[in-house]
């Protein structure tokens, strides 16, 4: 009989993380317990302690984007968590979570109705990756996709009204986190550190 997976409860900085993080515990056979969205990453550091802390009796992983906060991601984690607990898992996407989605290049050139050649190769030195992910949308043969991810001109809003929704829609039903992580280090070990609970 397979064994019942083992729950993981989870923190990152927005909504539009969680179903990302959902998808990658689903990858490796973990099932996703309760979900903190922190609302920023301001408040996700202030509260690092606290989840460090309950880390001690559960498994927990955090994931906050890299951003352009530190030159790498090992002098951050470095920083912000000096010592994690024992169940502890604090990540970093570089540089951030779009990057990590527009890693699975094939699977968001068809989403997104662009040609392949639109979608960076090396994610990860993407400077803006949201940014970068609103002005691939842009091109999109679907005029739903432009409408949805793409701000409304003349608005000082960085995305459109419905990015974050179509985001979790490519994360939860499209994207290939192993394929993905092919093209993004920080993504590849995430993936290596999750599997060791399995």
């Amino acid at each position: 009989m397979d064994r019942e997976p083992s729950f993981v409860t989870v923190a990152v900085e927005g909504f539009g993380d969680a179903p990302l993080v959902r998808r990658i515990l689903r990858e490796v056979g973990l099932g996703t317990g309760p979900v903190h969205l922190a609302g920023g990453k301001a408040r996700l550091d202030a509260r690092l302690a606290g989840y460090n802390a309950a880390a001690r009796y559960a498994l927990w992983l955090v994931l906050r984007d890299l951003n352009g906060d530190e030159r790498c991601a090992p002098t951050l984690l470095q920083r912000l968590l000096p010592n994690p607990t024992m169940h502890m898992c604090f990540r970093l996407a570089v540089r951030s979570a779009e990057a990590w989605l527009m890693a699975d290049r094939q699977s968001l050139s068809k989403f997104l109705s662009v040609s392949l050649d639109k979608i960076p190769e090396d994610p990860e030195a993407v400077d803006k990756p949201k940014r970068k992910m609103v002005d691939i949308a842009r091109l999109s043969r679907q005029r739903a996709i432009r409408e949805d991810m793409v701000p409304v001109q003349g608005t000082t809003a960085e995305v459109g009204p419905a990015y974050v929704s179509r985001i979790g829609e490519f994360a939860t039903d499209h994207w290939r986190p192993r394929h993905a992580a092919r093209r993004s280090d920080s993504l590849r070990r995430c993936i290596a550190a999750l599997e060791r609970w399995r």
